[in-house]
């Protein structure tokens, strides 16, 4: 009987299509650019509720109720067994469930790894639960050894090559090379790939030996000149890159400059309708819902880019969209307009002091006297309190002519590191536009409420990024079935 990767083969040469297993997988980066390239998504482990209805309300919405139940189910990977997971899915055995392993597992613990236990998770499965040094990674090799995948795909921070004096993704390329793996890394910023934001991330990709097809990774489409805090990241990052000790790593192709410009943060966003609310007065705390639709404005000078997101196949978005929406941050607004292009906290901090002043000065022509406290409560009332030096990258308002910087989780919690270009509306992205600059298209849906959309978008893999990866795995996938379909027909002139 053929072996469990032969029949994969088999069963995709017959025409059918690749399934995809999505570990970590939040709301579905990842799994929509998989999605948008052909790839079956065949199931999903997520840890946060509201991150695992999004991702089934996507990708699994047309099922059986009981069965969209089961899909939308919050799993924690350190208990859910592979086969487990099928088995409760229908999918049958866990090694013939699945052709492809994606997921970005969260960074803990990668100084108190090390080579030794990467290979003895892989030798004994269960051997995370009783170390505490172990970490999700070792999971995610556990479940590769466990669904024997055609095709493995993992996403980190750049962190990931320098971490405690470890270069932790060379160690899992080693790991998975004792599984029967060809796997190779590299750094890639994903406005190279037409996302319109500055975001680098480690890349690993695998591909079972028996495919014999080597690693490559996609080539850049668009061009654009990193900002200077990139260049001192990445330093520290390489710094354990080279020739021997990194053997699996693959240079960052970053394109030449007669590629089309970067896609800019006005075209990513500039066609979704004004928000004045806030400045009317109108804009009350709490929870935001996405209950009401925000019809597009005039479509007639859409970038590419806004076309594209209003247009994604299975995801389109004729109306509008009914998640454009934002804080209320009353005291920051006058700074937010008076900010220039680029500014960040200590900048600021600085125009929030000199309109405290010319107020306090506009107020003494009038002949209002302020007392000490008064004069406290007017600054408190229009000064943030944060300390100019401890926060020098907290608040940043976007270039309308670049990309945006990195959207990160933690703008479920606040949204100053982008406030939006336009300085008539004065106030930070809402939901749809940090989903746009992550390249989420208007039609995918976020579960929950304001802060927890933030966080599934700010945790995702951008899904542009994902199908420009995708699009690569397919292709070699599509090489190795026609490798397998030489194999078979010389085997049966023989």
């Amino acid at each position: 009987m053929p072996d469990v990767i032969s029949r994969k083969l088999d069963r995709l040469t017959q025409g059918e299509r690749p399934r995809v297993l999505d570990l970590f997988a939040g709301c579905g980066g990842l799994s929509l650019g998989f999605h948008r390239a052909g790839f079956v998504i065949g199931a999903a482990v997520e840890l946060d509720p509201l991150a695992a209805a999004s991702h089934a309300q996507n990708f699994h919405r047309d099922i059986e109720p009981e069965a969209f139940v089961r899909a939308a189910r919050a799993r924690d990977i350190t208990v859910t067994e592979p086969d487990e997971l099928t088995d409760e899915l229908g999918l049958g055995p866990c090694d013939t469930a699945f052709d492809v392993l994606v997921g970005g597992p969260p960074c803990q613990a990668y100084a108190r790894v090390g080579r030794a236990k990467l290979r003895e998770v892989a030798e004994h499965p269960e051997a995370f639960k009783v170390d505490p040094r172990a970490n999700l990674y070792l999971r995610y090799i556990d479940y590769v050894r466990r669904t024997k995948p055609l095709a493995i795909l993992m996403e980190n921070v750049p962190d990931i090559l320098n971490f405690g004096g470890h270069n932790v993704v060379q160690e899992i390329a080693e790991t998975l090379s004792g599984l029967g793996y060809e796997a190779r890394y590299t750094l890639i910023n994903s406005a190279f790939h037409g996302v319109p934001q500055f975001r680098d991330r480690v890349f690993l990709l695998a591909y079972h030996r028996r495919l014999g097809q080597r690693v490559r990774f996609p080539k850049p489409t668009h061009w654009a000149d990193l900002p200077s805090g990139y260049a001192g990241t990445r330093a520290v990052a390489f710094k354990l890159i080279d020739m021997f000790s990194a053997d699996a790593f693959v240079p960052e192709d970053v394109g030449t400059p007669d590629l089309p410009q970067a896609v800019s943060a006005s075209e990513a966003i500039g066609d979704l309708p004004p928000i004045t609310l806030h400045l009317e007065g109108k804009l009350r705390r709490g929870a935001r819902r996405f209950t009401e639709l925000q019809p597009y404005s005039d479509a007639s000078d859409l970038s590419p880019y806004a076309r594209s997101m209003r247009s994604w196949p299975g995801f389109e978005s004729i109306e509008g969209v009914y998640d454009h929406v934002i804080r209320c941050l009353p005291r920051d607004t006058m700074i937010f307009r008076a900010m220039k292009h680029g500014d960040e906290y200590p900048a600021a901090h600085a125009t929030a002091v000199r309109l405290f002043e010319a107020e306090v000065e506009r107020r003494r022509r009038r002949g209002e006297l302020l007392s000490a406290r008064g004069l406290d409560e007017l600054k408190r009332r229009m000064v943030p309190p944060y300390p100019v030096g401890t926060f020098p990258n907290r608040w940043w308002k976007l270039r309308p002519d670049q990309p945006s910087r990195t959207l990160m989780a933690h703008i479920g919690k606040d949204t100053y590191s982008h406030i939006h270009y336009d300085s008539d509306q004065g106030r930070t992205i809402s939901v749809r536009e940090a989903a746009r600059l992550q390249s989420f298209p208007d039609g995918f849906v976020f579960c929950g409420t304001m802060n927890p959309a933030f966080r599934q978008i700010g945790n995702a893999v951008p899904p542009l990024m994902a199908n420009r990866l995708a699009s690569v795995i397919l292709r070699t996938l599509k090489a190795a079935i026609r490798r397998n379909v030489a194999e078979q027909m010389k085997v049966a002139a023989e």
